[in-house]
Order: structure tokens, then C-alpha cells, then sequence
């Protein structure tokens, strides 16, 4: 802790200050002359603590926190993984690692190059938090940000802990060999091939207590969940899990906010259709233009790595300039940890779908969204072709089906020859009367004798 009041400084742990400078570093030295120049003008009895360990800084005052490290620095939540008493056996040893091997997640916190890297209990802290994770990405670098896909390339388990190197880890590979050479005379071949490039890979060691217990893949994969995620997303959907919930809803909206970085801007609108230098006074800026007339135009003014203006002009409409950030205060907390909103699992390859609570996909189609064709209206389908109706099969007659001997009546008559009478020639022939039909109500009539 660090405490300074106009007349004294009292130094009981100070983080080492260095000379390198990131998008996520700052020089304590010059945070510190802010810090007492703030002092000097609220009073002389005011006093500000700073916890070199988690980085806040608190007047002592009134209590208020003054500054803290930015979210991806600080503490995380311990998980709440059951985990048995049983000590890890040769088989699910050999199964463990090559499950894990060349798994693929996303990273959730930035991961630092270094030897030593991240050291996460299981069930419990991150080591390093605070400033001293914020020192460690400022002197080593970082190896992934928060979104990136990350790769396990080599998995060591020790007694009680496993080591996980991601992306090629951070060491160099033949770090003794890659200085020997076998030869006679000037003509020598060094022992392995190395390009001579510097890894960039990071390395993250997940401890227990005593051993390293029986453990499945799924275990490991939700130990290491404040870190590495292991769950199937976008990019997109793997940077916004990053971020808090206002911030996150304004990229998957595809809206540029004031105080963003140039990654936000791009996930959220990608590449600009043009870009333009300019200088506004001393300050150097960058014009990002989106869109064309007579469609909305956006142009987002870029500052280095941060959004500084937006500036969104409609057709007919006067042009809404936005200066404020909206950023900063999202970006910074109070000491609460990172915690994703939600997490969305996207289904891949031959996913099943469930009839109960899912619509049928649509049937693939030419048209384009909201086009319609001369087919769609009912006034035009002269031509259109339609199944084949075929006539329905009538019942041949069934001689003798009428008792009475009577003729079928769906039966033709046919006319027969009668005898010539007094009044008629005799070779004449008379028609044939027609047959009886029956009465209505296809009722029977007959005589009894």
C-alpha cells in the first residue's frame, strides 16, 4: 500500500516502473505527480492510499475510489468444480492429455508471453491480479487478446499441477541445441533448423493443493473458463463475451460508440469503405467513413486506438455529432470481476433439431429477401399446372341383380320386333316401349297374387 500526503510519502510496495508502453499500460511515476497535484489542490490533510496489488486508489478522505486497473487485470471469480479425493491414474492421465492436446478455445483475459505466465488455482485465485498482471503484460508482451482463438500445443502434468502451453508456448524450442553446430573444417550444419524467430506463444499452470485428482475433460475445460474458453462460438461472439453487457449489445447492433477501440469498431462494423489523414490542430486523427449517399454516411474519428468522435449524417437531416465517451466507465469497475452475460453455443456440422421446439428450415429458394414473382398472385394461374384428375371407374351390370327380372335401369333397352296388327302392314315394325323406371325414393313396387 501507498500512502501520500503533500508533506510526506510513505512507500511500503511499489511496482516496478519500466519504460515500455502499451495500449493497456500506464507510468505509475506520472500517475502518482496527478495523484499529488489532485492532493495538494483538495487541502492539505488529504490523503490517497493505492493497493499495489489490486491497483485501485482510494482518498482516504471521503473513501472514494480514485482510480482502478482496467477489468481485464482484476481478480476473477473462483470456480465451483466438485472435485474428487482420488489421485489421478496412468490411464485417465494418458486420456486427459490427449484430450486436451491441440484443443482450440477463445481467450477470455489477455494472456501474457513469459516463462512463468498465468498461474490459476483450481477453485480459487489468478496469480498474478491486479497491477502486477498489468506489469507482467507490459514488460512481456501480450501473446492473445480477449477473443482470440488460442491452440493447446503441449500438456505437462506434474504431481499437483498441470501446465498448459498455448500457441507454441513462450519458451523457444532447442533452446541448447539450436547453438550447435557439427562440421570439419568452415563447412558445419547446426544440429536442428531454427529459423531464429521469438515464440509468441503464452503458458498458463493450473494448480491443486496436494495432487492432481481424477479429472475429465469437461473439469478441466471449466477450471480453466475465467481464462480459455472451450465453447463452440463466432470470433464475434467470443469478443463480446469479453465485455459488459451496454457495450456488447451496442457491436452485435452493429453501433459505433464514442471511446471504442479500433478492434470494436471493426467487429462491429468492419472495414471501412474509406479512410482519410487529417490534423485537427497538433493531434493527428484518422477518418473512418461507412456508407454512401443517399444512404446514412458515418464517419468515426480515430485517435490512435480509441474512437473520439462519431458523427452520423441522413439524407435532408441536420448531422448528430456524439463527443462523449461512453467507453471509459464501462471499461473500468469497482473491483467486481469479469463475468460473461451469457454464453451462446452455436450448433455445427450434423446438429439434430428438436421437433417439439424447433420450426423446420426454410426450403432453399433463388428469390431475394422480399421479392415476389407474377406466380405469387392468385389472378395469375392460367397456365399454371395442376395435378391430373383422373374419371372415377363406374360398376359393369351384374346380370340377374334385379329379382323381379326386371331390366337394370343403368341398363340400355334394347328395342325387340312385334307382330304386325289390322291396321298395319304387316312387315312394318313398331317401336319398343320403354322400359318401367322405377318411382321416386328408389322404392320397389310389386303385386302379390
Amino acid at each position: 500500500m501507498i500512502r501520500s500526503n503533500p508533506l510526506q510519502m510513505k512507500r511500503k510496495s511499489l511496482p516496478a516502473v519500466t519504460n515500455t508502453t502499451t495500449d493497456y499500460a500506464f507510468r505509475p511515476a506520472a500517475i502518482l505527480c496527478v495523484l499529488a497535484f489532485l492532493v495538494l489542490a483538495c487541502g492539505a490533510s488529504a490523503q490517497i492510499t493505492i493497493d499495489s496489488h489490486t491497483g485501485v486508489v482510494t482518498n482516504d478522505s471521503n473513501g472514494a475510489v480514485v482510480s482502478d486497473v482496467d477489468r481485464r487485470f482484476r481478480q476473477i471469480t473462483p470456480t465451483k468444480v466438485p472435485l474428487t479425493k482420488s489421485e489421478l491414474d496412468p490411464k485417465t492421465r494418458l486420456e486427459l492429455i490427449r484430450l486436451m492436446q491441440a484443443e482450440q478455445g477463445f481467450a477470455m483475459r489477455p494472456l501474457p508471453r513469459g516463462h512463468k505466465g498465468l498461474t490459476l488455482e483450481a477453485n480459487g485465485k489468478l496469480e498474478p491480479a491486479g497491477e502486477p498482471y498489468l506489469n507482467m503484460v507490459t514488460s512481456q508482451g501480450i501473446s492473445a487478446k480477449p477473443g482470440d482463438r488460442v491452440v493447446i500445443t503441449d500438456v505437462k502434468i506434474d504431481r499437483a499441477k498441470i501446465v498448459f502451453d498455448l500457441n507454441g508456448g513462450p519458451d523457444p524450442r532447442h533452446r541448447l541445441l539450436r547453438h550447435i553446430e557439427i562440421g570439419t573444417g568452415p563447412m558445419t550444419n547446426p544440429v536442428v533448423q531454427d529459423d531464429g524467430q521469438e515464440p509468441v506463444g503464452s503458458r498458463l499452470t493450473l494448480t491443486f493443493q496436494s495432487h492432481v485428482p481424477e479429472l475429465t475433460g469437461s473439469d478441466v475445460k471449466a477450471l480453466l473458463a475465467p481464462l480459455v474458453s472451450f465453447d463452440v462460438k463466432t470470433p464475434v461472439q467470443a469478443f463480446t463475451d469479453t465485455l459488459p453487457t451496454k457495450l456488447k449489445d451496442a457491436i452485435l447492433n452493429h453501433h459505433v460508440l464514442v471511446g471504442m477501440s479500433t478492434d470494436m469498431v471493426l467487429y462491429a462494423r468492419g472495414a471501412p469503405e474509406s479512410k482519410s489523414r487529417e490534423m485537427d490542430g497538433q493531434m493527428p486523427f484518422e477518418e473512418w467513413i461507412y456508407g454512401k449517399p443517399p444512404n446514412e454516411v458515418d464517419f468515426v474519428r480515430v485517435n490512435g486506438n480509441r474512437v473520439i468522435r462519431v458523427e452520423v449524417a441522413k439524407m435532408g437531416e441536420d448531422p448528430e455529432v456524439f463527443t462523449k465517451d461512453e467507453v471509459e466507465g464501462l471499461m473500468r469497475t469497482d473491483g467486481t470481476p469479469l463475468e460473461p452475460d451469457t454464453t451462446r453455443v452455436a450448433k455445427m456440422g450434423d446438429a439434430e433439431r428438436d421437433p417439439n421446439k424447433e420450426s423446420a428450415a426454410p426450403p432453399p429458394t433463388l428469390r431475394n429477401p422480399g421479392e415476389t414473382l407474377p406466380s405469387d398472385d392468385p389472378r395469375n394461374r392460367q397456365g399454371e399446372m395442376r395435378p391430373v384428375q383422373f374419371p372415377k371407374p363406374k360398376a359393369d351390370p351384374q346380370p340377374g341383380a334385379n329379382p323381379d327380372g326386371e331390366p337394370d335401369a343403368s341398363t340400355p333397352s334394347i328395342p325387340t320386333a312385334q307382330p304386325a296388327s289390322s291396321g298395319q302392314p304387316s312387315g312394318g315394325t313398331q317401336p319398343a316401349a320403354p322400359a318401367p323406371q322405377p318411382p321416386a325414393g328408389n322404392q320397389l313396387v310389386g303385386s302379390l297374387r
